[in-house]
């Protein structure tokens, strides 16, 4: 997938393809009961409605002249009944189509989140969190009044014209052919704005997708706006998408909102000419209509151009509809490139044995990260990957998860080929802290328990208590309880560190990995963390990325990584006597250790 920002436009499909709606489609067919009864609730109550029109030319045209009130009352019990029947009718299909809609909402949003969750860590990396967002939401949310009303209100207006035009002939052919020779001209003018207003569609989408996508990159960006000063230009960003996407919006709306006058002027100078041409036909010479005819077929022509104004806007909603189809189904169909082998197994329990053969990585095509990296670990030790940055660190143990898939060759754990086993059976076995420690919203108890459900809340402050967050959060107004806000806003990033440390160890994992685990620790902490980790790592495969040498020094293991290779590869002792890259990288940070005690 190309890589996309706030500020860049989606691609535009030039082209709708339909079975997009046929699998709209799939999503309604378990709701078909329910739509096939309201369907006959609504054709019923309209095919009663359609005798209205002609008890009035009964009471016009033989009940009055003929006094006769009892069959008048008759009459009107019938329309009142019609009218109660009709209001039920209308009841049943709010709850029922209500009802309907937000189901086939949440299957449709459901489908879409839990795609979501099996997506590589590559399209989250390649596309704006905010432009992801707003499909899952917004778009989905774009659809409820199509479902929930448009296509029930489309089969029953389509059923209703027909027993229109059906009665309409009835009671007089020749105005009923007045009244339809409207529709070519209607027909025409959809035909003129299908394509514009679609494209128009689209391109509000992408506007909206845009605005959505700064709005988020903003909030989760606000210590550093306001740490820089930023405030005035981000607003002026904000107000450039802002316009961009309002004067989209006034586009595409324009084209919704040119098809219902349209509609009302050729139904109003239709309208017309019957009236003029009735009129003269009741009062030729010699009759040939009646006044209750012309009044009952002026009822039926307020009825006919009802449908077609509901059939418009149906027609607008559906264009409207089929620009966020895209992107939602577009979203669903974005494939998962990580995922189990058809013929994947059960990773068995893991005794921690690691082997990388001539593995080759790039997260862009011709932009190669890793060049045929081979190591082994054996179970049980503890690996240090340490380097420049951007050197495919924290690459290497991303692999190691199987997060991406490698280019070429293979990894081992335990003589398995990770390709091979099914992801679930392997990163249930992994602890892993990333180097941004991200704290979802609710309690602390509840975020070190995130990667073990089943933990008791012993096992859960036995794990802070091991990386020394105990004492810390007992210190909060309700300790382990505690709610604390989207990425842990009210703590410090050292104490968001050391709970994703006990998430992490809590999950009693057989291969330990730490990217930068400690990078945002004191020394005076992290010295105490030391004490708990090495009892931790005894009998457990571990790998570990940091910059502070100082914490890596009794690796079994330290790999030096440039280049996309692995330069070094020694105990602490034996690097810094070759006195390469890391002899040299060691001795910056001891010069500058000396230098600021000195100082």
């Amino acid at each position: 997938m190309a890589r996309n920002k706030f500020d860049v436009d989606e691609v535009l499909e030039d082209s709708f393809d339909v079975n997009q709606l046929k699998r709209l489609g799939n999503y309604i067919i378990p709701y078909k009961k329910q739509m096939a009864f309201v369907v006959f609730m609504m054709l019923s109550s309209s095919a009663l409605t359609m005798l209205v029109p002609i008890f009035f030319q009964k009471i016009m045209d033989i009940c009055i002249p003929a006094r006769n009130m009892e069959q008048i009352m008759v009459y009107c019990g019938f329309t009142l009944a019609i009218a109660f029947y009709s209001a039920f009718a209308l009841r049943m299909k709010i709850k029922h189509m209500s009802l309907v809609g937000q189901n086939i909402i949440h299957d449709l949003r459901s489908d879409i989140f839990v795609h979501l969750q099996e997506l590589p860590f590559s399209y989250f990396d390649d596309k704006p969190h905010g432009k992801i967002q707003v499909r899952v939401v917004n778009y989905v949310n774009s659809l409820s009044d199509l479902l929930s009303n448009g296509i029930i209100n489309t089969i029953t207006d389509l059923c209703n014209l027909i027993f229109i035009v059906i009665f309409m002939f009835i009671e007089d052919v020749r105005l009923t052919l007045i009244c339809i020779t409207g529709l070519p001209i209607l027909a025409v003018l959809i035909v003129f704005i299908k394509k514009r207003q679609r494209r128009a569609w689209q391109i509000q989408s992408n506007k909206q997708s845009n605005l959505n996508a700064y709005i988020a990159e903003s909030i989760n960006g606000i210590r550093v706006t306001q740490s820089f000063v930023r405030e005035n230009e981000n607003i002026g960003i904000f107000n450039d998408l802002s316009k961009n996407y309002r004067k989209s919006w006034m586009r595409a709306v324009k084209f919704n909102f040119i098809m219902w006058p349209c509609v009302d002027l050729i139904s109003t100078i239709t309208t017309a000419i019957i009236f003029v041409l009735g009129v003269r036909w009741i009062l030729a010479p010699t009759p040939t209509m009646t006044i209750g005819v012309l009044i009952a077929f002026t009822a039926y022509i307020s009825r006919f151009w009802q449908p077609i104004n509901t059939l418009a806007g149906f027609y607008n909603s559906l264009l409207t509809a089929i620009s966020y189809l895209e992107r939602i189904f577009e979203t669903i169909n974005e494939p998962v490139e990580v995922k189990d082998a058809e013929d994947a197994t059960q990773m068995p329990p893991i005794k921690g044995k690691v082997e990388f053969q001539d593995v080759s990585f790039s997260y862009d095509d011709g932009i190669e990260i890793l060049h045929k990296i081979n190591f082994t670990a054996n179970a049980g030790d503890t690996y240090a990957i340490v380097g420049p940055t951007g050197a495919g660190k924290s690459t290497i143990v991303n692999l190691i998860s199987r997060f991406y898939n490698v280019d070429c060759g293979r990894i081992l754990i335990d003589g398995h080929d990770i390709s091979k086993v099914t992801l679930r059976s392997l990163r249930k076995q992994m602890g892993i802290m990333m180097q941004d420690s991200f704290i979802f919203s609710g309690t602390i108890m509840d975020n070190i328990r995130y990667g073990n459900h089943d933990a008791s809340d012993e096992e859960v402050i036995r794990a802070a208590k091991t990386v020394c967050a105990h004492d810390f959060i007992m210190e909060l107004e309700n300790g382990y309880e505690t709610q604390v806000n989207e990425r842990g806003s009210r703590l410090s990033q050292g104490q968001r560190q050391l709970i994703s440390f006990a998430r992490a160890l809590l999950a009693n994992p057989a291969i330990l990995i730490l990217d930068e685990a400690t990078s945002s620790i004191d020394t005076e902490t992290e010295l105490l963390l030391q004490k708990g980790l090495n009892e931790l790592l005894k009998g457990r495969t571990s790998f570990i990325i940091a910059h502070r040498l100082s914490t890596i020094k009794n690796a079994d293991c330290i790999m030096y990584v440039d280049r996309g290779d692995i330069l070094e590869k020694g105990s602490h002792e034996e690097l810094l006597q070759e006195k390469g890259e890391y002899y040299h990288l060691y001795m910056s940070q001891y010069d500058f250790l000396k230098e600021t005690e000195n100082k």
